[in-house]
């Protein structure tokens, strides 16, 4: 395989010329490195090394990706086959190569997998309004309970994903008179890190966003440092920041302490129940992707789906 792309180093996706100790190539592949966020270079890595593994090299040719598909139509999902084929494309466009993924013949393999396979993927049960509602009455008032309702009510209230709401640190949080301000200083679609802010009103029902995290804020009695952090059995509050994953552990505990089938739910379920609840309550596409961080109609669409499919049914009107 061509020294393209280290699969042992952390590298980029441009191939290094004969002289490498010009420093105007070196600065530019650091800021090309710096272009690309460290999970897509780990997933780039991933892909690369299955692609090797199977017998792969690069440049790889049309007939070498489809064979490469085929082989793994079984045993991969389609939207992971897909991944691959972009990971290639990146690969030789960066290099200057041409592109097999754009070939017909890998395009047209794509494209059988996906009719014999399909396309549906599995996506996280939203955590609606009166479902949240439910494991926050059952919840007490001890330290990890009410870490737990501060993270679920923000993660819920915000849209934000996993990474992001973990991500938050006390600083990031500014008090306003009509509830909080949450500065988003990046995010998986803020690579360049302009960041955003994000408004948390003032609850008008039993549970308050912002009364829940001011509680929590009264246990860490600290202004900087992660705001959600692992709880001790003791009840204290560590130094270390929660793990983004913890986000999904921590609401199907939840969950099954309410009675409810944790099974399908995630801590996407947060971000998702916000956006299918806020449709279903009437609220603008627009308004709501100010919230979530999504770009376009488009990215919301299975949401409004979901949220309108009992709106106007066609069955409702006839039984």
């Amino acid at each position: 395989m061509t020294d393209c792309i280290s699969l042992t180093r952390d590298n980029i996706l441009l191939s290094r010329p004969t002289n490498d100790g010009l420093k105007g190539v070196e600065a530019a592949e650091t800021f090309i490195r710096a272009s690309i966020s460290d999970s897509t270079r780990k997933a780039y890595r991933s892909d690369l090394a299955h692609f090797s593994a199977w017998g792969g090299d690069l440049p790889a040719t049309p007939d070498m990706v489809a064979r490469y598909l085929a082989e793994h139509a079984d045993t991969l999902a389609p939207a992971s086959l897909a991944r691959r084929v972009a990971t290639l494309s990146k690969v030789h466009a960066a290099n200057d190569w041409p592109n097999p993924s754009q070939s017909e013949m890998v395009r047209a393999t794509m494209r059988g997998i996906k009719r014999v396979k399909g396309t549906a993927q599995d996506q996280a049960k939203p955590l609606l309004r009166e479902d949240l509602f439910l494991i926050l009455d059952a919840m007490g008032d001890d330290p990890r309970a009410l870490r737990d309702r501060a993270l679920l009510l923000i993660g819920w209230a915000s849209g934000f994903r996993c990474s992001e709401l973990t991500g938050l640190d006390l600083a990031d949080v500014e008090e306003v008179r009509e509830g909080l301000t949450l500065h988003l200083r990046r995010s998986k679609t803020d690579q360049a890190g302009q960041g955003r802010k994000i408004g948390i009103p003032l609850g008008r029902t039993r549970h308050c966003p912002v009364a829940a995290l001011h509680a929590w804020r009264g246990v860490l009695a600290l202004s900087d440092g992660p705001i959600f952090r692992p709880v001790d059995r003791h009840g204290n509050a560590l130094s270390s920041r929660l793990r983004g994953d913890s986000v999904s552990t921590i609401l199907r505990s939840r969950l099954t302490a309410t009675g409810v089938a944790p099974e399908g739910y995630s801590g996407h379920s947060l971000r998702a129940g916000l956006a299918t609840s806020a449709i279903k309550a009437g609220v603008p596409t627009y308004k709501v992707r100010a919230q979530t961080g999504h770009v376009s109609d488009a990215m919301l669409s299975r949401y409004v789906r979901d949220g309108e499919m009992f709106e106007g049914n066609a069955a409702g009107a006839l039984l």
